[in-house]
């Protein structure tokens, strides 16, 4: 049976104004399945930030509000990990929400006790997610929702999806609909969301269940996705990673001219 999650936080170093987890994939993925958040913890929050999401701060004060009250923080992208390292933090090498979903869908036995609720961007990724539960007895364990496109634009639908997590009596909550709309999600309607695991993890779940392809383990060995996903989505992600990127340099020099 899953014990309660522990009230102490986990080692952590600042970064960007926040403070960024020492565990690793294996650590995290190991404690969302065999803990459960309490009442008074609500939900625990896991955010695995990469160049996108640090570009973003600045200027999205609800995106800053989401990762502050994080209950974990991890460097997903290389440039982070990296970034880490040269500062001589502790950080022990990428924590990706790809790597953490992965290890806890490979896994299904230890997901026996947890009510699990998965935020989807599809009807087709809904049955795949559902077929895979079926296949190790978690079919009467699982929900899903296809939030319409917008619906972070819409507090109507925001707290409608929020009540149907709670209905389910939801303890891992898998947000696969994008940064940074599943991380303010989640921020903004924990009132109403039941206690439990909350991972934002983008294509996480797509790249688990094998509906996105996934890169040789050269182009992950030499940190390449992005350009992987450059590849595959050219007009969708040339525009996001430059934009990104220059919004990244800038968080770097203002982080170090404000380092303490």
């Amino acid at each position: 049976m899953p014990q309660p999650a522990a009230e102490h936080s986990p080692a952590t170093f600042p970064m960007f104004g926040l403070d960024f987890s020492v565990l690793s994939e294996q650590d995290i993925a190991s404690m969302v399945a065999t803990t459960l958040r309490t009442p008074a913890q609500g939900v625990g929050l896991i955010i695995t930030p990469n160049i996108q999401h640090i570009s973003l701060l600045r200027q999205n004060p609800a995106l800053l509000q989401a990762c502050k009250h994080a209950a974990l923080l991890t460097c997903d992208g290389f440039p982070l990990y990296y970034y880490a390292k040269w500062r001589g933090e502790p950080a022990q090498g990428r924590v990706t929400g790809r790597g953490i979903v992965a290890k806890l869908i490979a896994q299904p036995a230890l997901l026996a006790h947890h009510r699990l609720f998965m935020v989807l961007d599809s009807d087709q990724t809904v049955r795949i997610a559902r077929d895979w539960a079926a296949r190790h007895g978690l079919a009467d364990r699982l929900d899903c929702a296809v939030p319409a496109m917008g619906f972070d634009k819409r507090p109507a639908d925001m707290e409608a999806l929020a009540r149907q997590i709670a209905r389910h009596g939801t303890t891992l909550l898998f947000m696969g609909v994008g940064a940074p709309r599943s991380e303010i999600f989640v921020d903004q309607y924990r009132a109403i969301l039941p206690p439990c695991w909350a991972l934002c993890i983008g294509q996480g779940l797509l790249i688990a269940f094998g509906c996105v392809p996934t890169p040789h383990r050269l182009v992950e060995h030499f940190n390449l996705e992005w350009l992987w996903r450059i590849v595959l989505e050219p007009k969708r992600m040339f525009g996001r990673y430059a934009c990104s990127a220059r919004g990244f340099i800038c968080a770097v020099i203002r982080d170090l001219v404000h380092r303490d």
